[in-house]
């Protein structure tokens, strides 16, 4: 392969063989010459063969290697030439994405309840593998959540009216059709809506401990000391077996389609096709159980949080998903073109003035929502003019991964991980200590670095770091 340097952070992957068009990496000397780097890197050239692909692959800062396509990977099809939808490029967890709320308090108010209140949490929000709901919701209802999203959680009691505006695409991607999702993805997906899940997945009690950029962070409603809550996770099993479900579906049916790909994990099907269709339909549903997840979460931390602080204000700073693909807009060598976008592990960077923005935030940009590893910081970045010019709206989703989980088991102790995080004062309960390895401070690169390139290029500004005092795990 032919990597050339273009910038300080900037490196050019030649189209060769059967690229269609070049790779284009954000990332730092070190990393590009990481032996361990070079498998997603190969991904990301995979990806550059795919038909309908247009002017660059992008490998966000946080890249690493994943399924067919690489965490931390963006790639635009035409969808009126040759464009494909590929449930690979999306991934297993459907809108996987990361909700930040915004509290009256400061680290003052609650530091000598941290611990009972990350307790009162952890027994509010089912956690783990295969955890199930106290919520009972049958198959019609479930089927109103795919078409309905964040809004059926609102309307059933889970959530406030508020909390829409400030959700992507108002928490409810319009494409979904329930038919076009099976009998076992709604069976799975009945007992786990409200449920955090396991292995990256957390509820965070975080500190704004750095403001970068006042301007900003005023109409975001941050301020230093104060205490934020960051939720992540997606669509739980409902959304693997949707990805299951599919590609499947494509393997058998479009074996003419896919002959030639270089990597079977990249099946896919031509967005028209009605697989195509089918997939992109049954992909929303699942974006729209995501939302809806999230919102009940939130839901259940704001009632823990009345439990301890009676008089506390929680509002909605934004809830946005990291891995789905969107049909978008982008300019295209000087043309205007209807694209499909996808982003596996990199969230939508839209800058001032883009109508797609909430009103409150429309004149300083889109808030990117960067989560770290729960010994160190996460950040709150903003959205820029350059990443929808030059990114597809596309910026970093967090950390990435430099250690695999079994790795990560071999090397590192539970206690070794819990003294660590201690000594920290940071409040942790999970219902698993292999968790805790897995998502060891130590397994995931650093963020500081992550969130440095990403500012430094331009795809998204830094506004606020926040650091964790209280961690729930799976």
């Amino acid at each position: 392969m032919k990597i050339r340097r273009e910038d300080r952070y900037i490196w050019r992957i030649e189209r060769e063989n059967n690229m269609k068009v070049d790779a284009v990496v954000f990332t730092d000397s070190e990393t590009i010459n990481d032996p361990q780097f070079v498998e997603a890197i190969k991904q990301l050239m995979n990806v550059a063969t795919l038909p309908g692909v247009v002017k660059e692959v992008y490998g966000m800062p946080d890249i690493h290697w994943g399924y067919g396509f690489p965490i931390g990977g963006v790639a635009a099809f035409d969808i009126e030439s040759e464009g494909i939808i590929s449930p690979g490029a999306v991934g297993f967890d459907i809108n996987c994405g990361v909700r930040v709320m915004k509290t009256s308090l400061v680290c003052s108010d609650i530091k000598k309840k941290i611990g009972r209140l990350v307790e009162e949490i952890y027994k509010q929000v089912p956690v783990g593998l295969g955890s199930t709901s106290t919520m009972k919701v049958g198959k019609k209802e479930l089927l109103k959540v795919c078409e309905e999203g964040a809004e059926w959680a609102v309307k059933s009691g889970y959530g406030i009216d508020e909390d829409l505006e400030f959700i992507e695409d108002g928490g409810k991607l319009p494409q979904a059709d329930p038919n076009a999702v099976s009998k076992k993805a709604i069976e799975r997906g009945k007992d786990e809506l409200g449920t955090l899940g396991s292995g990256n997945h957390f509820i965070e009690i975080q500190k704004v401990n750095q403001i970068y950029d006042e301007n900003t962070a005023e109409p975001f409603g941050l301020f230093k000391d104060q205490i934020v809550v960051m939720i992540h996770t997606g669509s739980r099993g409902f959304g693997h077996q949707i990805a299951t479900d599919y590609i499947k579906l494509m393997r058998d049916n479009l074996k003419s389609h896919n002959k030639n790909l270089p990597d079977k994990q990249l099946i896919n099907a031509p967005f028209y096709h009605p697989l195509g269709q089918s997939y992109f339909s049954a992909m929303a549903c699942a974006a729209n159980y995501a939302f809806a997840n999230r919102e009940i979460i939130a839901h259940l931390v704001r009632k823990a949080f009345k439990k301890f602080f009676g008089d506390v204000k929680i509002s909605l700073l934004y809830d946005i998903a990291h891995n789905i693909a969107k049909l978008e807009e982008h300019e295209v060598n000087g043309k205007r073109k209807k694209l499909i976008v996808h982003r596996k592990g990199a969230t939508r960077s839209l800058g001032s003035g883009n109508s797609l923005v909430p009103k409150k935030y429309r004149k300083v940009g889109l808030p990117v929502l960067i989560p770290g590893n729960m010994g160190e910081a996460s950040y709150i970045m903003v959205g820029t003019k350059k990443a929808e010019k030059v990114t597809f709206s596309s910026s970093a989703h967090g950390a990435g991964r430099k250690m695999g989980r079994r790795e990560a088991l071999r090397k590192l102790s539970f206690e070794e991980v819990i003294n660590e995080l201690s000594e920290k004062g940071i409040s942790i309960i999970s219902r698993g200590k292999r968790t805790v390895v897995e998502e060891a401070p130590q397994a995931y690169k650093d963020i500081d670095r992550v969130v440095d390139i990403t500012d430094n290029v331009g795809i998204a500004k830094k506004v606020a770091k926040l650091i964790p005092l209280g961690v729930v795990k799976g």
